[in-house]
């Protein structure tokens, strides 16, 4: 499978793009537990709303899971190896 790569950190995601990218799906699935931000801000205990969420990620990259994988309609974020399996198929 090619793969195009994105550095986050060179180039982040908008608001509105993380919100195409996370779509319907629950948007606290995909912030990274692992980030400072979100250990700091206690988001286990008290997640933020949808739009924070998305306003946080967008200024702090490190704090959306990874990988990113995108394949026509399918989208994984964060390690998932059986999802991975299935989109490279």
């Amino acid at each position: 499978m090619e793969l195009e790569e994105h550095d986050l950190g060179m180039e982040r995601l908008t608001v509105k793009q993380l919100d195409a990218l996370i779509g319907p799906l629950n948007y606290l699935d995909d912030l990274n537990p692992r980030n400072d931000l979100y250990r700091q801000r206690r988001m286990k205990d008290r997640p933020p709303g949808r739009d924070e969420a998305l306003k946080l990620m967008a200024v702090e990259p490190n704090l959306i899971r990874r990988p990113i994988v995108i394949r026509g309609t399918q989208t994984i974020l964060g390690y998932d190896e059986e999802g991975l399996r299935k989109i490279a198929q």
